[in-house]
């Protein structure tokens, strides 16, 4: 069970026998302590400042994806050709248009990357999240 600090009062202001600066200087003095403190007198600590002690966050573990490793290796396969008479009986054969297709291997790479950058985010999120909700108390 965390406890959390504990802070002696700080005195009210005194309203006489102090001239006006003075005064001011430290009412904000006081309600900046509060502040810090959490001593403000807010039932729901809405502004109370955060205290590192009270944060339990993990840094996240190292990141995973560092680099891509698909590199974009690809080959262009034939997808439209034309058969034309070539005027000696024979047949020639052009083509007209081409798709590239990735490689097996390159297309796997891309997926692993892709599954790491997931888990990445995922740590992330988690990690944040955990931050987020300590920090709303």
């Amino acid at each position: 069970m965390a406890l959390r600090p504990r802070y002696t009062a700080v005195p009210a202001v005194p309203q006489t026998g102090v001239s006006e600066w003075q005064s001011q200087i430290l009412n904000s003095l006081k309600e900046n302590v509060e502040l810090l403190t959490g001593t403000r007198g807010e039932p729901d600590l809405a502004s109370a400042a955060i205290n590192r002690s009270l944060l339990s966050v993990s840094p996240p573990e190292p990141q995973q994806m560092t680099r891509v490793s698909a590199q974009g290796n690809g080959i262009n396969l034939p997808t439209g050709f034309d058969i034309n008479d070539d005027g000696s009986g024979g047949y020639v054969v052009d083509i007209t248009d081409v798709a590239a297709v990735p490689l097996q291997t390159d297309y796997n790479d891309l997926v692993v990357d892709v599954q790491q950058l997931a888990n990445d985010v995922a740590r992330l999120r988690a990690t944040v999240e955990l931050l987020v909700t300590q920090l709303r108390g």
